[in-house]
């Protein structure tokens, strides 16, 4: 936006605080009437941080998106908007400005956001800005605003709603030097069911032996086999013996 792009004199809080409320009236002499106004509450300090907080985060999304209608809720009527180039710009010059598209960049951080409630109804913002790429396109030119930027918000509650009612920056000739930003951890990844063990194989039933072959029975021998008998030797013929004669 026009207001973060600005390079100049930073507002003092005060000024911005007396332009926006007028000149307090003096105050009253002490009184001790009973009927004496019960002072204010102590303001809600955090939540106005959360809102102021939550505005200034939202930069980088209304530029990226071209968000003319948020600009146009932010600022103020009467929103006091030191521009880059040392002019001052109106709500509706900063609303037009975002819905034209000229402005494109990578990437937009704000860093290092303070809120200082100074009561209920009015606050002031400071932080450190990072463009990176940062164009402007104008008819005859491209600007490169790219860089660091300090910058300083006054806001005012209106209409119980908080306003941005001056804004102004500086470019940083000497950029300092950011963590880099914190990344988050991966969600821890629920460690499933321990696997129980595949169950032991139950051995296979030891496969009874097939029972040793009984040994054929012996076949009794029919009786004790005699050796067969010497076949009785021929006797050998007797010579005869010579007949005597008579």
């Amino acid at each position: 936006m026009n207001r973060f792009l600005s390079v100049g004199l930073v507002l003092v809080a005060g000024v911005l605080a007396l332009a926006q409320f007028g000149c307090a009236s003096p105050p009253n002499p002490p009184t001790t009437n009973a009927n004496m106004a019960t002072p204010e509450g102590t303001p809600d300090t955090a939540a106005i941080e959360r809102e102021l907080l939550r505005i200034e985060n939202d930069w980088p999304r209304v530029i990226k998106e071209h968000d003319g209608q948020a600009v146009r809720r932010v600022d103020a009527d009467d929103v006091h908007l030191l521009s880059w180039d040392g002019s001052i710009t109106t709500k509706e010059d900063d609303a037009k400005f975002i819905e034209s598209g000229v402005f494109t960049l990578d990437s937009m951080q704000m860093n290092e956001l303070k809120v200082k409630v100074l009561d209920k109804d009015a606050a002031v913002v400071t932080g450190l800005m990072v463009i990176t790429n940062g164009k402007i396109k104008a008819p005859d030119q491209t600007v490169d605003v790219s860089g660091q930027y300090r910058f300083v918000d006054t806001f005012a509650r209106q209409n119980n709603e908080w306003k941005l009612v001056a804004s102004s920056s500086v470019k940083l000739k000497n950029p300092v030097a950011l963590p880099s930003p914190t990344t988050k951890e991966s969600p821890s990844v629920a460690v499933g069911p321990a696997i129980k063990p595949t169950p032991g194989s139950k051995p296979s039933p030891v496969t009874k032996a097939t029972p040793a072959a009984k040994p054929s029975p012996v076949v009794k021998s029919q009786g004790t086999m005699k050796p067969p008998a010497k076949a009785a030797s021929t006797p050998r013929p007797q010579t005869p013996m010579p007949i005597k004669s008579p």
